[in-house]
């Protein structure tokens, strides 16, 4: 029996065979009814797309590279998760690629490998400065993670300085007046530990405590064993404090250990809170307080926007709209919502914003919602 074709669908389902291409291509401007119509004819005739041969039709190869500085970390590794699942929505392939935070393999990483072998590029920079970011002609698709570089380029983060102002904020609600932010940085830069430092500061400052630089503990990692060497000097310095705000779940982890080592009871004596709500926090001893980020909104975002830059790269027009009918080629009518695609630049900073219809965008800033996880290591055994 021959393959089916994507005329058999169209025949079969009763619709052009543009209609067929874009519930393929899951375009916005198809209803609902006439979507399930197609896609049952799909699954009847056990048609199935060539995807090897659409992506070399339209110029592309449908691999996409997630650039991430280190994948042991927690973070990283389940924030890769959430991107495969979103790119496999897509039909596109993900190469994961890790930089060390290391500039020369951000750099690197930024121009595509020096090949043509990835569509687009999804990357987490840590090395990387605003003059590197500037110039990127000639350079694949791009969407960067984290705190914003450039603004010429899509971006998706949370509000790192707001989360860690709420994170400081609770810490200082239970009565903590000695708060130590473990790898904070007290320093102008743009990184993540920066903004979240300055969150911190600025909860101290709101509620009238004031800000003792030493109550800044450096790291030499974001890993346990950083987090624990830290909390080890400062209890070997005699310092004291009642509070500690770790700027990832790593360093908070290996906060625990050494605490616990040395009978400091958590939350009783001290209370601890971190950043990234990693699974690891979850079984801790006791449970991890943290500042959740949604991280399969971050995946679902960047991957939506590497998708219509990838489209606009490759594919300008974007989908023709089905000849037969001006809605866009589906005779049940278009979602004229959907079909137009886009945002306002602002409308994501309170969340997930959809759509990556065709048509050129103007980069885009988007913020994800991020929550306080409240557990064991400030609230107690009774939790919340």
């Amino acid at each position: 029996m021959a393959r089916p074709r994507i005329k058999d669908v169209a025949r079969h389902a009763g619709v052009s065979e543009k209609t067929v291409s874009n519930v393929i291509n899951d375009y916005a401007h198809v209803s609902d009814r006439t979507r399930t119509v197609v896609r049952a004819s799909i699954e009847q005739l056990g048609y199935r797309v060539n995807l090897a041969g659409r992506h070399l039709r339209k110029g592309r190869t449908g691999i996409i590279a997630l650039v991430v500085p280190e994948l042991d970390i927690p973070y990283f590794a389940e924030l890769a998760r959430h991107v495969i699942r979103e790119a496999e929505k897509c039909s596109l392939t993900v190469l994961i690629h890790q930089s060390g935070a290391d500039r020369a393999h951000e750099l690197a990483a930024l121009a595509g490998f020096g090949s043509t072998f990835v569509d687009g590029i999804i990357l987490s920079p840590l090395a990387l400065t605003a003059d590197d970011l500037r110039d990127r002609a000639g350079f694949p698709p791009t969407v960067l993670l984290g705190e914003l570089l450039e603004e010429g380029a899509d971006h998706v983060a949370i509000d790192n300085e707001r989360a860690a102002r709420e994170a400081t904020r609770h810490l200082i609600s239970l009565g903590r007046r000695t708060v130590l932010a473990v790898g904070g940085i007290d320093a102008p830069g743009l990184g993540t530990a920066e903004a979240r430092t300055r969150g911190y500061r600025a909860a101290l400052a709101e509620a009238g405590i004031a800000h003792d630089p030493a109550a800044l503990v450096p790291v030499d990692s974001f890993r346990m064993p950083a987090g624990a060497r830290a909390v080890a000097r400062v209890l070997r310095d005699g310092v004291r404090f009642d509070a500690l705000l770790c700027l990832n779940d790593q360093l908070a982890l290996g906060a625990l250990r050494t605490l616990y080592e040395h009978g400091v009871r958590v939350p009783e004596d001290v209370a601890v809170i971190g950043f990234d709500d990693v699974e690891g926090g979850r079984f801790s001893v006791p449970t991890l307080s943290t500042v959740a980020p949604d991280k399969a909104a971050v995946a679902k975002v960047a991957v939506q926007l590497l998708r219509r830059r990838i489209e606009e790269a490759t594919d300008p027009d974007g989908a023709e709209p089905d000849s037969t009918n001006p809605d866009g080629g589906d005779p049940e009518g278009g979602d004229p919502e959907g079909a137009r695609g886009g945002a306002d630049p602002d409308a994501g900073r309170d969340g997930v914003v959809d759509g990556a219809g065709p048509g050129v965008q103007s980069p885009q800033d988007r913020i994800v919602a991020h929550r306080l996880v409240l557990r064991e290591s400030t609230e107690g055994h009774e939790g919340h």
